[in-house]
């Protein structure tokens, strides 16, 4: 079977894994801080805080930034499920954004719309989703922010390696020039896999102390920070070694060093994974455009950057008089594995009962259409053709 998308591990990633197993850490250890400096290398933030999934991020994010029950965070509503409840774990509401009908992405436009419609909650921040490996707007996404005060934490889970331009500036995707933070995520369909894990960029410099806190139970060693003198110090004034505070309840999101040991191994061929990446989607571009109008890619936007974790096509089920369920079983008996990314998170039962009557046109328009075709870099070529061919068959 052709997977939609899998995790390339070499050797040399066993081996690093192998070798932290021997080591003296397993968690909080060395391999930690080798993984969050090569996402900091690679992004050119001041700041990379690694944790255990894109989930924890994102929710470690929403709670660094103090949002929670009275606020609202505008999401779109192409995403995985985790960038909505994220809000919700935090007590706060969520707006959902319309998308551009063709990319699946959050536009200026939508997002506007979604801070104007009536709704519960007060917005205090946008979480924008980088979705597939394309990038939003950020100018205009950043601009909307700037007007209504509020901050921006990008979804960036799906663009790894990726970038954008910004006021005639090409920035990685996760240097946060302007939001205040950005998430990542290190599942084993991701372009680096740790097995799990995920990571949080930020030039902020208390958020990050605070994120650390948070992702180890709210924990602190650090003696500048403590409150409980009488507690805290021996009588010479030094710290009693076996002292910690809690100021405010976290969460156990640490990642391990076994996972931090495979992330850093994988981070060294990133460039490679990509370079094949933008290949076979450029491969697969070409092998679809005879089956244009029925069957096309997700437009491309003007960026030579994208970090292509899925390969998204469009497809004219209703004109071809086929459901989709009936291409996928087609294609599934031909051995070709291919997925929907996603649902529209606002029709899911229990965002229906809590914002009830919400038509987002954008959003079913694109999710009517989207198939996500095999794209993972050790793919040789010729499946693209393989695919196509398949996928032409089902059609007719």
């Amino acid at each position: 079977m052709i997977p939609y998308g899998r995790h390339s591990v070499d050797e040399d990633d066993i081996a690093a894994v192998v070798a932290t197993l021997r080591s003296d850490w397993l968690t909080g250890g060395p391999a930690v801080a080798r993984f969050e400096a090569a996402v900091m290398k690679l992004t050119g933030v001041s700041h990379a805080v690694a944790c255990a999934t894109g989930t924890a991020a994102l929710h470690l994010a929403a709670m660094g930034l103090d949002l929670g029950p009275g606020d609202a965070i505008v999401v779109p509503a192409i995403t995985f499920l985790a960038t909505a409840n994220a809000a919700r774990y935090v007590g706060a509401e969520v707006r959902f954004a319309d998308v551009d009908a063709d990319t699946g992405l959050m536009t200026p436009t939508t997002l506007e719309q979604a801070l104007t419609r009536p709704g519960a909650g007060q917005p205090r921040a946008i979480f924008p989703v980088h979705l597939n490996g394309q990038c939003v707007d950020m100018a205009g996404i950043l601009a909307v922010a700037d007007r209504y005060g509020l901050s921006v934490v990008e979804d960036a889970c799906h663009a790894l390696g990726g970038a954008y331009w910004l006021a005639g500036t090409r920035y990685p995707v996760g240097h946060v020039p302007r939001s205040a933070a950005a998430c990542f995520s290190f599942h084993p369909v991701k372009t680096v896999a740790m097995g799990e894990g995920g990571a949080i960029t930020t030039n902020d410099d208390h958020l990050a102390e605070r994120l650390r806190r948070l992702r180890n139970h709210g924990m602190s060693r650090d003696p500048e920070t403590f409150q409980c003198a009488d507690a805290a110090f021996d009588t010479d004034g030094q710290p009693n070694p076996w002292y910690y505070e809690m100021a405010e309840p976290g969460f156990n999101y640490r990642a391990s060093d076994l996972h931090c040991a495979l992330g850093v191994s994988q981070m060294a061929k990133l460039e490679r994974f990509l370079t094949r990446r933008r290949a076979l989607a450029r491969l697969y571009d070409a092998a679809l455009a005879p089956l244009a109008p029925i069957v096309r890619p997700i437009p491309r936007l003007p960026s030579e950057d994208d970090g292509w974790h899925l390969y998204v096509a469009l497809i004219d089920f209703a004109t071809m008089k086929r459901s989709r369920a009936e291409i996928m079983d087609a294609l599934s008996k031909e051995g070709i594995v291919t997925q929907v990314h996603y649902l529209p998170v606002h029709r899911q039962p229990y965002y229906r009962s809590l914002y009830p009557g919400l038509t987002l046109p954008g959003a079913d328009a694109y999710y009517a259409r989207c198939l996500t075709l095999p794209l993972f870099p050790t793919m040789p070529s010729d499946v693209v053709q393989r695919v196509v061919s398949a996928l032409q068959a089902a059609l007719q």
